[in-house]
C-alpha cells in the first residue's frame, strides 16, 4: 500500500501547533525569562546586559524569534506576541531572583500617573541603562539594569504609590543599589516638582471640553 505524505504549510497552522521543535534551549531561555520578568517591552542594550549575552548572539536569537512571529520589534524595543507566547511551551522555566525592598513612598496626588512615567520610560539616570516595562490593570513596572548588568532596578508605580526595588543578579552590593535608587529617585522628584506635571480634571460645558488645573 503507497501511503501518501500531505505537506501543510506553515501559515495555514495554527497557534496552538505552532513548531515548539523550532525553537532552540537558549531561545526558550530567553521567553522563559521575558514571561517571568512580565515584559511589555524591553530593549536591545538592556537585555544584553541583563542577561550577559554577546549582541551578535542575541541579535540572532532575536532576530530567529521575530522570524517566527513571537515578539515583535516596535518603536520602543521589542514586545512579546501574547498569543503564542500563551501557546509556547517552554523547555525550561527560567530561574527568577528575588527582590529587595529598597524605597517606599507616596507620590503628590497632583501628579499626572502617565506623563510621570513618558519622562522616565527609555532614560539613563548615573548607574542605570534602561531594560523595559511591565504593565498591569494596577501597576506599572519601569526597569533599569546597572552598566556592568549586576543590579536590576524596578520602579513600581500605582496611582498613589511608588516602591523602588533590586533585584541583585551577581553580587549583593546593597550601597550599589541605594545608588542607584537614589539617582533615580532624585530624578523623580525633580519631575514631581515641575509644574507642567499637576493633573488636569475635564470637565464639559455644553459642547466644549474645557480642562483645569486639579
Amino acid at each position: 500500500m503507497t501511503c501518501l505524505r500531505v505537506m501543510i504549510p506553515l501559515l495555514n497552522v495554527g497557534y496552538s501547533s505552532f513548531p515548539v521543535n523550532s525553537i532552540g534551549d537558549r531561545d526558550s531561555d530567553i521567553l522563559a525569562f521575558l514571561s517571568q520578568e512580565e515584559f511589555t517591552f524591553f530593549t536591545f542594550e538592556g537585555l544584553k546586559r541583563r542577561l550577559g549575552l554577546h549582541p551578535e548572539t542575541l541579535s540572532r536569537i532575536l532576530n530567529r524569534l521575530e522570524q517566527e512571529g513571537i515578539i515583535k520589534k516596535t518603536s520602543e524595543g521589542y514586545t512579546v506576541t501574547q498569543e503564542i507566547a500563551h501557546h509556547l511551551k517552554l523547555h525550561a522555566p527560567y530561574t527568577s531572583e528575588s527582590n529587595l525592598s529598597l524605597l517606599q513612598t507616596y507620590l503628590p496626588s497632583d501628579i499626572s500617573i502617565p506623563q510621570l512615567v513618558s519622562n522616565l520610560r527609555g532614560k539613563w539616570f548615573g548607574l542605570l541603562r534602561w531594560l523595559g516595562t511591565a504593565e498591569t490593570r494596577e501597576t506599572i513596572t519601569l526597569k533599569w539594569i546597572t552598566e556592568d548588568g549586576d543590579i536590576q532596578i524596578d520602579a513600581k508605580i500605582t496611582e498613589s504609590q511608588l516602591a523602588i526595588e533590586a533585584k541583585f543578579l551577581h553580587h549583593a552590593n546593597l550601597n550599589r543599589a541605594l545608588k542607584a535608587a537614589y539617582q533615580l529617585m532624585a530624578h523623580i522628584g525633580k519631575l514631581c516638582a515641575r509644574t507642567p506635571m499637576a493633573r488636569h480634571v475635564a470637565y464639559f460645558n455644553d459642547s466644549t471640553l474645557r480642562l483645569m488645573s486639579a
